[in-house]
C-alpha cells in the first residue's frame, strides 16, 4: 500500500494575510478558496512542482504554531531557490549545509555543501504566525 501525502493543515492567526504570504512572497498556487458560510472556509495552497498541499485554518487566538514543527521541501538547486524567495521579499536564513561530510553529528557549515551532496544544504523561513519551512536540495527524483 502506498501512502501519499496529500494535504498539511497549517493553523495561522489571519488567513487572508497568509493566503497573501503563500501565493505572492512564497509562489505557492490557489487551488481552493471556497467559503460556503460565515464560519466554513477552505483555502487550499500547492508548492510549485509540489503532489502536496497546504490548507490554511484559523487557529484560535491563544494558539501558536509548535516552533519544533518544520516542515520540508525539496529543490533541485538551492542558491536558485534562495534568489526566488529573496526577490519575492520573502525573510530568509542563510543557506548552511551540514559539516563532517558523510558522518554527520548535528554541526553545520555556513554556505551550499561545497561538493553539492544530496540532502546536504538546506535553507530556512517563516511565514507571518511562525511556522517554519525548510529547503533542503536533493538533485535526484524521489522514487
Amino acid at each position: 500500500m502506498d501512502y501519499q501525502l496529500e494535504v498539511v493543515v497549517l493553523p495561522v492567526r489571519d488567513v487572508d494575510r497568509s493566503l497573501t504570504f503563500y501565493t505572492e512572497r512564497v509562489g505557492f498556487a490557489l487551488d481552493v478558496d471556497y467559503r460556503p458560510t460565515h464560519d466554513f472556509r477552505v483555502v487550499q495552497l500547492t508548492p510549485p512542482g509540489s503532489a502536496s498541499s497546504i490548507q490554511l485554518v484559523a487557529a484560535a487566538t491563544d494558539e501558536r504554531p509548535d516552533p519544533e514543527r518544520s516542515m520540508y521541501l525539496v529543490v533541485a538547486d538551492i542558491e536558485a531557490a534562495h534568489r526566488e524567495l529573496q526577490e519575492r521579499g520573502v525573510d530568509l536564513g542563510d543557506i548552511r549545509h551540514k559539516s563532517g561530510g558523510e558522518r554527520w553529528e548535528g554541526d553545520w557549515e555556513p554556505g551550499v555543501d561545497p561538493q553539492r551532496r544530496d540532502l546536504a544544504s538546506f535553507l530556512d523561513f517563516t511565514d507571518p504566525d511562525g511556522n517554519r519551512w525548510v529547503l533542503q536540495e536533493r538533485s535526484f527524483p524521489r522514487e
